[in-house]
């Protein structure tokens, strides 16, 4: 039987609300009229707004509503129909997007490839390479390399493991696109620039998470390419991507970007999962991977993972004997706190 105990929220940090400073943005840009589909001052400040904080003064910054969008416009505009994007075997643009890149791609393959700590590395991208028929019209050319930082399993790539990447991917022509849904996690992990986890490390097009990270309603895709960003003007319209009140979209990623806020919200959700973490390998919980940012996949049988729900904790089951935490912005170090009694009084 369940219990009384409030339920504390695990699931994802797609479950949280939205932060304060993005509510009071948005209210603010609920005045007046403006020009519609991002001719309006909002958007304007989000475009000089996203040049400081990446230090790229050509940059172009298109909100989009959803993360699959910004990842499938995104390698759209850097794959040709004929092309193949390589990406982590695990990546979500693979494993979760119900085949979205390879439709606005018009029909690019994705290639999925092995790796330790579910990164991409040198030699599994060389191979990669050695097993291509290049100049074959037969097989499909790899055109884009596709990196996901954070990883789904919670690891993180570095700057300098980014850089490795990308100018392998560049050796042989190819672009290079970062799905970035938890980018801030990431930077705030690592404590580097935006600059040098992205366009200083070779990176073209980048996704930018917000929604999971504070957001209402919004992502983005950044384009440090000006050709490319050409493409995305009309493949985000031909999409249904360009919202006409896009003042909302452009209010809450400014917001997002003002003053740190967004690294500032990563490092909470960051702090809340290190604290977890290493709460939870106190009590003897294996990890699949320690976490790196604000994910962790636990090996807890179902049993447990029954009392686990009993004890009012919300969370997923991702296959038989594997759960995964998520924190966000919004956990609180006294909610992982009780976490780790109710997980304690579980495995007791």
């Amino acid at each position: 039987m369940t219990t009384t105990t409030r339920p504390i929220e695990l699931r994802s940090d797609n479950s949280a609300g939205t932060a304060p400073e993005i509510i009071d943005a948005v209210v603010a840009a609920n005045t007046g009229s403006t020009l519609a589909y991002g001719g309006d001052d909002w958007s304007a400040r989000l475009r000089a707004r996203a040049a400081e904080v990446f230090e790229h003064p050509d940059l172009t910054v298109f909100p989009v509503l959803t993360g699959t969008a910004a990842n499938a416009l995104s390698l759209s505009a850097l794959c040709p129909p004929w092309g193949a994007v390589l990406c982590h075997e695990t990546a979500h643009i693979i494993r979760n997007e119900c085949g979205a890149t390879s439709l606005f791609g018009g029909g690019a393959v994705m290639r999925g490839l092995p790796g330790a700590h579910y990164r991409l590395d040198d030699a599994s991208l060389q191979l990669a390479f050695g097993s291509t028929n290049w100049g074959d019209p037969h097989h499909s050319q790899p055109a884009a390399l596709s990196l996901t930082n954070p990883t789904d399993f919670g690891t993180v790539y570095s700057p300098q493991q980014v850089a490795d990447l990308a100018a392998i991917a560049r050796s042989r022509g190819m672009r290079v696109h970062i799905d970035g849904a938890r980018i801030a996690n990431a930077i705030a992990a690592i404590g580097c620039t935006p600059a040098e986890m992205t366009w200083r490390a070779g990176v073209d097009v980048v996704s930018l998470g917000a929604t999971k990270n504070g957001a209402m309603t919004t992502d983005a895709i950044v384009c440090f390419d000006p050709a490319i960003a050409e493409q995305l003007t009309y493949r985000v319209k031909r999409a249904g991507q360009v919202a006409s009140k896009m003042r909302f979209q452009s209010a809450q990623l400014d917001a997002y970007l003002t003053d740190g806020l967004w690294l500032r919200l990563a490092h909470q959700a960051n702090t809340a999962m290190a604290r977890l973490a290493a709460g939870l390998a106190d009590l003897g919980v294996g990890f699949i991977e320690y976490p790196e940012a604000n994910i962790a996949y636990l090996h807890i049988d179902d049993a447990r993972a029954d009392l686990l729900e009993d004890a009012n904790l919300l969370f997923y089951r991702i296959a038989p004997g594997v759960i995964r935490f998520v924190t966000s912005f919004a956990t609180t170090l006294a909610e992982v706190d009780d976490v780790l009694e109710r997980v304690h009084a579980v495995l007791a």
